[in-house]
């Protein structure tokens, strides 16, 4: 487990937030945002990408992992909050090098931990390639499939519950 190794605190410590506009320059959020709207016209799940480049130095210390961070964000950003429980945030650690998903009770009854898992892990290798863009939009694009597969768009227009726009922290 990534949060446990030995340099934690260091890596939280030089990771700032010019490492996340390096690894997401404005075009990368762009495409980024482009990928999430294109995905939710096929389905009806809500999708958002947070990137947080460190935690604060307490919460490192107090050993927080990754997955009780997007735990903590999917609550604060009312991921949780849409019609039909189809919530889905895919969150990035980039001190931690670790991805989570954490989607809504409507949507992981149907979907499984296995996939989502599967997701981080493809999402994770393009990272250690450095390329985040593209290891973002790919994971996006396999969350949307699977969105598509379990939740398709009914008829008609929906309502985009949740910003496509990616959040960096």
């Amino acid at each position: 487990m990534p949060w446990r190794r030995p340099y934690r605190f260091l890596r939280h410590l030089a990771t700032d937030h010019g490492s996340a506009r390096r690894a997401f320059p404005a075009a990368a959020l762009a495409t980024i945002e482009t990928a999430i709207a294109d995905g939710e016209r096929r389905h009806r799940g809500q999708v958002r990408f947070v990137c947080e480049a460190s935690l604060p130095l307490p919460r490192v210390l107090q050993g927080l992992p990754p997955r009780d961070r997007a735990l903590e964000l999917f609550g604060l950003l009312r991921i949780w909050d849409t019609e039909d429980n189809c919530g889905v945030l895919i969150y990035l650690s980039l001190a931690d090098r670790d991805v989570e998903i954490v989607a809504d009770r409507g949507i992981h009854r149907h979907v499984g931990d296995a996939a989502w898992e599967a997701v981080c892990r493809s999402m994770e290798a393009a990272f250690r390639e450095r390329r985040f863009a593209e290891g973002v939009v790919q994971g996006i694009d396999e969350v949307n499939a699977l969105l598509a597969r379990h939740f398709p768009r009914d008829r008609g227009a929906a309502p985009n519950e949740l910003p496509d726009r990616p959040l960096v922290l």
